[in-house]
């Protein structure tokens, strides 16, 4: 209705200078002329639903926009919602993109393989699906109760995560040579097996 509202002023405000067309002045005959339309009281809002994809924020170099997460890779957590509410594991991977993480043991979902190769059979394998970060809450193992996270600075400089209600530093120097030296045998378990 709007378009054809805006067609109706555009074509009823054309009009040529006397010398623009070989000295006649452009008319337009009644059989080509716009219909008369009553604008409508309530026009109709038109709502478009876009794809999952369009919906995500990216970056003018349009790669997504990584969202800032409360756990880490080696965190230990808890479930808060969902089916394995209640469950405690630590985080093996995340995925800032869309802020969902894989926890160990947690969330498995069942998976049916092909076989490879000719004579080798096809399995049933349970594999760990991610879940959001904002089901999870960090843990703390010695108080045995879940906790929001804090930022602070130590005497040294260094900025360190730590749970709110115990007090409990998340971020020690241990944690992360644990992580290091996990990620290293990781490492070379993969390479021995694509070696042999």
């Amino acid at each position: 209705m709007a378009a054809m509202a805006a067609l109706q002023s555009s074509m009823t405000a054309l009009s040529l200078s006397s010398n623009s067309f070989l000295g006649q002045r452009l008319s337009i005959p009644p059989s080509l002329s716009p219909l008369h339309v009553k604008p409508r009281e309530n026009p109709f809002v038109i709502v478009v639903k876009l794809k999952h994809w369009e919906r995500k924020k990216c970056k003018p170099n349009s790669l997504p926009v990584l969202h800032k997460m409360h756990v880490k890779v080696g965190d230990t957590i808890k479930v808060i919602s969902g089916r394995d509410k209640g469950k405690i594991g630590e985080i093996t991977e995340i995925f800032k993109h869309n802020s969902t993480i894989v926890v160990k043991d947690i969330n498995l979902k069942t998976k049916h393989m092909k076989s490879r190769e000719e004579g080798q059979p096809g399995q049933i394998i349970k594999i760990e699906a991610p879940i959001h970060s904002s089901n999870v809450m960090l843990y703390s193992k010695e108080q045995d109760v879940t906790s929001r996270v804090g930022h602070k600075v130590l005497d040294n400089g260094k900025k360190v995560r730590y749970l709110i209600k115990t007090g409990e530093i998340i971020d020690s120097d241990e944690n992360w040579k644990k992580l290091k030296e996990a990620g290293r045998e990781k490492t070379e378990v993969m390479a021995a097996s694509a070696v042999s």
